[in-house]
């Protein structure tokens, strides 16, 4: 159990990373919408590929925070985030 926990805490923890920096670039405010979707796309395909019997978290949690991170910090701007 040793080595495939600290593998799988290591996925959770890249997981996060990524999500983290995606959550800076929509905060950021200077990195396009379409290279936002890009990245979740990347995001998604990780996690596809690392923890396939978790995507409805994904959906749940990584997902919905992108998008409310986006209205809150992008409102006022004319870029919409398109789908992913």
């Amino acid at each position: 159990m040793g080595a495939a926990h600290s593998s799988e805490e290591e996925g959770y923890r890249e997981l996060q990373r990524r999500a983290d920096s995606i959550c800076s670039l929509i905060i950021g405010g200077d990195y396009p919408a379409i290279d936002v979707v890009i990245e979740i796309r990347k995001l998604r395909a990780f996690c596809e590929e690392s923890f396939p019997d978790r995507m409805d978290l994904f959906e749940k949690v990584y997902e919905g925070r992108f998008k409310r991170l986006w209205d809150q910090f992008r409102y006022d701007s004319d870029e919409k985030l398109p789908e992913w």
